[in-house]
């Protein structure tokens, strides 16, 4: 499928410091602020004038702080109630492409539906509608030749669209991927064969010493 993408400029709206927000230096809270307008902690970093060799480490600490953890969220909260674009929006957006049923957009005989006529679910799937005009080889009664009209209709990704719905609600894990951790949430404790080797050489010390 093929998408136009038109970008356009957009302002982060940061809520004013206060507590713990007011011990961040300029420059953090900057990154905070660049931070809100596309997501994009390295590049967020870069604008707030951090060096480009160490945006990518800078901005992983910076995201870790309580303070710019704060600030991003009453960032999006701010944008969310300015915008009305909350997360229940956006996955009834979604659930519109993964549940479509293009027999929704035609009529009994086969014909396309007056796009007037759409309901919002039809509407929200599908992306675009293509009218080919196409010589019929006939004539009508003054003899003018029949044209005939194609619709070619193009619906959004609906495997793509079911794919983050799942993902959303947990369902796809990759399990090579699963961390796990060992007591205290520190690292497994494996036995290898030299290790093996040194603790058997061991007891048979303490054996032979008794």
């Amino acid at each position: 499928m093929h998408f136009d993408i038109h970008k356009s400029t957009i302002s982060a709206e940061v809520a004013p410091m206060s507590g713990d927000n007011a011990r961040l230096n300029a420059k953090q809270k900057r990154f905070a602020a660049e931070y809100l307008i596309d997501l994009n902690a390295t590049q967020a970093a870069i604008r707030a004038g951090y060096s480009e060799k160490t945006a990518g480490g800078q901005a992983f600490d910076l995201l870790k702080k309580p303070e710019i953890q704060s600030m991003i969220q009453q960032g999006m909260q701010k944008r969310s109630e300015r915008t009305e674009i909350t997360q229940d929006r956006v996955l009834n957006e979604l659930a519109k492409v993964a549940f479509s049923d293009l027999r929704k957009v035609l009529t009994p005989g086969g014909a396309l539906i007056d796009t007037q006529d759409w309901d919002d679910d039809v509407a929200g799937f599908i992306s675009s509608v293509e009218v080919v005009k196409k010589p019929s080889g006939e004539y009508d009664e003054d003899g003018r030749p029949i044209v005939d009209h194609v619709h070619k209709i193009r619906a959004w990704d609906k495997m793509a669209a079911l794919e983050k719905l799942g993902k959303h609600l947990g369902m796809f894990v990759d399990r090579s991927k699963v961390e796990h951790s060992g007591p205290d949430g520190g690292p497994i404790q494996t036995e290898t064969g030299s290790s093996k080797l040194a603790t058997f050489l061991d007891a048979l010390a303490d054996r032979t010493s008794e």
